[in-house]
């Protein structure tokens, strides 16, 4: 009897620290398979920016894998079904995989349970979702006690190493060729910016963490400052698996700076994101506080001045530099500070009164780290529509936070039509009179704005 076994891989691209290659290298021969299962996921299947980089980091892994003397399998189709059509051509009876959380893939593993020995492991977060508990057993929905909970449970769970070696079946099934999946864009090719901006793979994580391990310390005084590149750019490598967030914490917690344990928080940010959808599947579709299912939103399938408010925002032509300069890097890079993520998601919310899932599913599209969970959650957060979420009544003022963050280099690099301008004027343009002729008015004054956002709260309040 063959004990040949099949590792699944999804969110964990990587081939060192991965709970389900490394247990499964100890029990026989290994297939690993990527399996692109868009019906499973429906609206959210891969958007654009995403299936850029899942191209490069599956030719990435492939190419690791290669120098193992293993191999990369590729299927299409239902996840569950191609698996195991799998194991019943390789003669598996069991399959290795790190859990996911998303409804989609809870569905397919209880699925695929009932089939085939499905033996899962936690790979992905720094603690398995749903095992930090409040005293009386309960699952938190407060980040801030999640928070402080976690950190009494670390250390986390050790690094595990790569598999030196991985031992090959007798013989390899069948495979799809990458290139036949058409993840890359071609008509047009719309990510030259993302490919200039971004290196992807395991190898590209590693670096980026020993780049990240130099500048961590600034992290909490210069987070904030789109101008100034002291981020870590780790969350594309994070949310495709190709380094973990174990891998990180144990990297980092020599560290005793104020940055380094700000940067801690922001992985267990991701850690409570899951355990969100844990506990509500349909975070991303959905509003937590029922009071917002009644709140008067602007529809742009029904309302055509929404509908062009939602595309100047989406284009980075909205009058407001610092949210154009956002959007716009968003499209050119497939990524978006975060400080510049909160503006231009307010913006939206609060000043065009657009629904949050508009801002979801657009950031979903665009993003190469749109992550089901921390998606929702961030959105929801800035809509005060979600389990622990910021006030609808706290509405951010563009303009001020473009000039409190000194945003006017970050402006002059993805609004070149104000490159010519100097702070205070960029922040600006309308106000100071120094608009150039190319560049839109402000579609809404920030007090207009501020004064219909209210009443609306008000209204649903009241109502």
């Amino acid at each position: 009897m063959s004990n040949t076994q099949i590792v699944w891989l999804r969110r964990d691209l990587r081939l060192a620290d991965n709970p389900a290659l490394y247990h499964a290298a100890k029990s026989g021969p290994v297939v690993c398979v990527y399996v692109l299962d868009d019906e499973s996921a429906k609206h959210h299947a891969y958007g654009g920016a995403s299936r850029w980089w899942l191209h490069h980091s599956l030719e990435s892994l492939s190419n690791s894998l290669a120098q193992r003397h293993a191999k990369l399998i590729l299927r299409r189709g239902d996840a569950v079904e191609e698996l195991t059509k799998l194991a019943e051509e390789v003669g598996a009876s069991t399959i290795h995989t790190n859990r996911h959380y998303e409804p989609w893939w809870r569905k397919a593993q209880k699925k695929l349970a009932d089939r085939l020995d499905l033996q899962l492991h936690d790979g992905n977060f720094l603690m398995p979702p749903g095992s930090i508990t409040t005293g009386t057993g309960g699952q938190y929905k407060i980040y801030t006690p999640f928070s402080r909970a976690m950190r009494t449970e670390f250390p986390p769970r050790d690094e595990l190493p790569a598999p030196e070696t991985l031992s090959s079946p007798s013989q390899w099934p069948a495979s799809d060729e990458l290139a036949s999946w058409d993840l890359l864009p071609t008509k047009p090719d719309w990510a030259a910016g993302i490919a200039e901006f971004w290196q992807v793979g395991e190898v590209a994580a590693q670096d980026r963490m020993t780049w990240w391990l130099d500048h961590v310390d600034d992290y909490d005084d210069k987070r904030n400052f789109p101008s100034v590149d002291k981020v870590s750019r780790l969350s594309p490598h994070l949310h495709f698996g190709e380094i973990s967030p174990i891998q990180i914490w144990h990297a980092f917690k020599h560290k005793r700076s104020d940055g380094w344990r700000t940067f801690e928080g922001e992985l267990i940010w991701r850690d409570y994101a899951q355990n969100a959808i844990c506990q509500f599947p349909d975070y991303a579709t959905s509003n937590y506080r029922e009071d917002f299912d009644r709140f008067a939103w602007r529809d742009p399938a029904t309302d055509e001045a929404a509908a062009k408010d939602l595309q100047a925002w989406q284009q980075g032509r909205t009058g407001y530099p610092i949210v154009d300069a956002g959007m716009r890097q968003l499209w050119q890079t497939g990524w978006m500070h975060n400080r510049v993520r909160m503006i231009t998601a307010s913006f939206l919310i609060k000043h065009l009164l657009i629904d949050w899932r508009e801002g979801e599913k657009w950031f979903w599209d665009c993003l190469c780290d749109a992550d089901y969970a921390s998606n929702a959650t961030n959105w929801q957060w800035t809509a005060g529509t979600g389990v622990d979420s910021n006030m609808f009544s706290r509405i951010m003022a563009p303009l001020t936070q473009s000039e409190k963050f000194d945003a006017a280099r970050y402006i002059r690099e993805y609004v070149p039509e104000l490159a010519k301008l100097e702070a205070p004027h960029i922040h600006d343009p309308d106000e100071f009179g120094r608009r150039p002729s190319g560049y839109p008015r402000k579609i809404i004054g920030h007090k207009a704005a501020r004064e219909r956002a209210l009443s609306a709260l008000k209204a649903m309040k009241d109502g």
